[in-house]
């Protein structure tokens, strides 16, 4: 789980969250969270990642990201997230990352 509390650094000239802060952000978390199954330390590198908008997060709220890994291979990781702001759905996300050596 990762969250950031919104200031206007964080935002686009609408004052929404920019939506590429919520995509780094999210790819992070599940790398994060698929870093975490691997027996021994490894590196990840993102070979796709998703991102479907639902709603929008204003400065002032908690941006929350909630992931799970869905699946790791020999070499490849597949994650999900759940992004709110203060518990309103915001945005879903899911990556498949490559672990290296």
């Amino acid at each position: 789980m990762l969250a950031v509390k919104l200031a206007q650094a964080h935002t686009n000239a609408r004052g929404f969250a920019h939506g590429g802060l919520i995509s780094a952000l999210a790819d992070n978390a599940m790398g994060l969270s698929c870093a975490m199954q691997f027996t021994e330390a490894r590196g990840l590198v993102t070979v796709n990642l998703s991102i479907d908008f639902l709603s929008v997060a204003r400065i002032g709220q908690w941006l929350l990201f909630e992931t799970s890994f869905t699946k790791v291979g020999g070499t490849l990781c597949f994650a999900q997230a759940f992004v709110t702001a203060d518990g309103v759905a915001c945005a879903r996300a899911n990556a498949t990352f490559r672990a290296t050596q």
